[in-house]
């Protein structure tokens, strides 16, 4: 008996400890329950946009030069270091003058011993002329005065001769001198000083080529696209009144994202190629500095659409269900509550905003920050965040651009060649 009772005793204070200690965890529990989670909401953006199109093109010059040499001779000088930026007008190449200012002067020569003889003719005419009008002098006959005459015509003809003689060596001696027809780069040069370059009538198959000029402000860029977007460019047109004005396109180069180039669409091809179903379209882009070279690649973006108001949302609101698409909306009033699916068909992303075409009103209150704390059936507290005005600009991403509500943006169409 008396071990039984220090067991029931040690027994029964340890089963009040436990449920002391139990009851204390339940009150430490019920006194640490979080408070509903926070979220962010805001009602959607209203913008005026364009829609557009993506092509991938190339840069071209506007002009493209090729140098030959005009005359035939030994190459004297190069005035130039390969790849620089030459002017119109600057000098290139010198070929040998001497041969062709000796061909002046003996031009020259020439010019003065037709004129002397004309001088003389002219003279010898004149007295002839004074005799055959006198009608009492018989000095002269009509047939020695025709005579006469002919040998001025032909002293006159002579110098009209060495005139264009003396003009052809000029010009000769002129083309020794070969300056750049236009601004821009030059490549590099084909033929060293010393050799025997080859000019003349022939042109490009008998020419020495000597050096290639590309200019670069402004520069081309050209592209294709296809049957069906002609097709839409053309009615759209048509359905906004064709005006004539030009059309802006923006450009990026593969390493930019954005397209922050602005340039306009100054051509369109007058037929669709049968081999490819494609049209040829050209824009114009200034180049101050030079760096758009012709060959480089890049990507341009045309307006497809007439500007229209759309609702736009953060990217970051849009959640995924399964194939559908929704955003969670909350009502006005009393906080915390439950949030609300709205499913909604998406358009594109304007640099973090997503169009949304249909499935959202304007007045909606859709959650932007804190999806991730959101769960069935619970609630959370909304905190109201100030939207974008209509219209703030942005930097469009990459495949589209977005414009103020009071901008107007020319649809693509096909410009007058």
């Amino acid at each position: 008996m008396n071990n039984a009772f220090p067991r029931l005793s040690i027994a029964a204070f340890t089963l009040a400890a436990l449920t002391l200690a139990g009851c204390s965890d339940q009150n430490q529990g019920q006194q640490a329950a979080p408070p509903p989670p926070s979220v962010t909401v805001a009602k959607p953006t209203t913008r005026m946009i364009t829609d557009h199109d993506e092509y991938v093109g190339r840069f071209a010059a506007v002009d493209l030069v090729n140098v030959y040499a005009r005359v035939s001779g030994y190459l004297e000088k190069v005035a130039f270091t390969d790849g620089q930026l030459v002017k119109q007008g600057d000098l290139l190449f010198t070929v040998d003058k001497r041969p062709f200012q000796v061909a002046v002067d003996q031009a020259k020569a020439n010019l003065e011993r037709a004129q002397a003889e004309l001088d003389f003719a002219q003279s010898d005419l004149q007295r002839a002329q004074t005799l055959i009008e006198d009608k009492t002098s018989t000095a002269i006959s009509k047939q020695t005065f025709d005579q006469r005459l002919q040998v001025e015509r032909t002293a006159r003809a002579s110098v009209a001769a060495a005139e264009a003689a003396l003009h052809s060596a000029q010009l000769d001696l002129e083309f020794t001198d070969l300056r750049s027809p236009v601004t821009g780069r030059i490549g590099d040069r084909k033929v060293s000083v010393g050799n025997l370059v080859t000019g003349g009538a022939g042109g490009a198959n008998t020419n020495t080529l000597l050096a290639t000029i590309v200019s670069l402000d402004p520069i081309y860029f050209e592209f294709t696209y296809d049957e069906a977007s002609y097709l839409r460019y053309v009615r759209l047109a048509k359905a906004m009144g064709d005006k004539d004005e030009s059309i802006p396109v923006r450009l990026e180069l593969i390493d930019e994202k954005g397209f922050p180039h602005e340039g306009s669409l100054d051509f369109v091809d007058n037929r669709i190629s049968e081999e490819t179903g494609t049209i040829r379209g050209r824009a114009s882009f200034a180049n101050p500095d030079g760096v758009f070279t012709p060959g480089m690649f890049g990507r341009i973006e045309v307006p497809s659409s007439a500007p229209y108001e759309t609702l736009l949302v953060p990217d970051v609101a849009i959640g995924t269900e399964q194939t559908r698409k929704f955003v969670y909306v909350m009502e006005p009033g009393d906080q915390p509550q439950a949030p609300k699916m709205k499913y909604v068909t998406l358009g594109r992303v304007y640099d973090g905003q997503r169009v949304i075409a249909s499935g959202l009103g304007k007045d909606d209150l859709v959650v932007i920050n804190g999806l991730m704390r959101i769960r069935p059936g619970s609630q959370v507290v909304a905190k109201l965040e100030q939207a974008p005005p209509a219209g703030a600009a942005t930097a469009p991403a990459a495949g589209a651009a977005e414009k103020a509500p009071d901008e107007k943006t020319a649809p693509a169409k096909t410009p007058a060649n």
